[in-house]
């Protein structure tokens, strides 16, 4: 069977006369159809813009929406951080340490430096060229700390009076005793000539600018051994 047209599935068969009436009756039904179809093609096209419209705002609430719940976790943990006390870094001398050290007469040699004993220890002094085994924390004058063997976790091992260290640590462990403990404040000359830069977390040491050491001479390797 022949396919029938779309005006032949829509409209009765009509008989043509002469006088052109049912042509005409016929050709006001096509055109009808026409502009319904057209009309119908215009809304299902309205419908399918419609359609992404509404995904595309979808989409975008959907990411919005998962923005601010990241958002709000992060804001929360930004706001727990915030209210942590910052972290205690160890120290030589404690709270009551300070105190007692305000009472301690202060020391200055030839050279400028100047320390404070915080406890004078019982065992020998350290000759020239030995190697010591020390703890220290460094720091700028406000008491900022820029360096720490005990935040490495590690006695310092050198040689005194070789060089190896600043001067002004030098000549103030020359004079201490094994298992005794002491401020230095070293001036600028006796520090670090080309300064130090800032690392994360750390205060910058400027070229030839003061700096206070807290030190404990742990023990002299070899001698303390001989002694014995």
């Amino acid at each position: 069977m022949a396919a029938s047209s779309l005006s032949s599935l829509l409209l009765p068969p009509l008989r043509l006369g002469c006088n052109g009436k049912a042509f005409s009756t016929h050709h006001q039904g096509i055109t009808g159809i026409k502009a319904q179809w057209s009309k119908l093609e215009t809304k299902a096209s309205r419908d399918s813009e419609t359609s992404k419209t509404l995904n595309l705002v979808n989409r975008r609430m959907a990411v919005g929406l998962i923005c601010g719940v990241s958002g709000l976790f992060t804001g929360s943990m930004g706001v727990r951080g915030a209210g942590l006390p910052p972290e205690e870094k160890p120290r030589l001398c404690d709270v009551s340490c300070e105190k007692e050290l305000e009472n301690v007469p202060m020391v200055t040699t030839e050279s400028g430096l100047q320390y404070k004993d915080i406890k004078v220890g019982e065992g020998p002094n350290p000759p020239v060229g030995f190697q010591v085994a020390a703890n220290y924390v460094a720091m700028v004058p406000n008491g900022q700390i820029f360096d720490s063997s005990l935040e490495k976790g590690q006695l310092y091992i050198f040689r005194v009076g070789s060089g190896q260290v600043i001067k002004g640590l030098d000549e103030g462990i020359l004079t201490m005793k094994a298992g005794g403990k002491r401020r230095l404040y070293i001036p600028g000359p006796l520090a670090f000539p080309k300064g130090l830069t800032s690392a994360p977390g750390r205060p910058r040491v400027a070229p030839s600018s003061p700096v206070v050491f807290d030190v404990s001479l742990e023990y002299i390797p070899g001698l303390e051994a001989d002694e014995e």
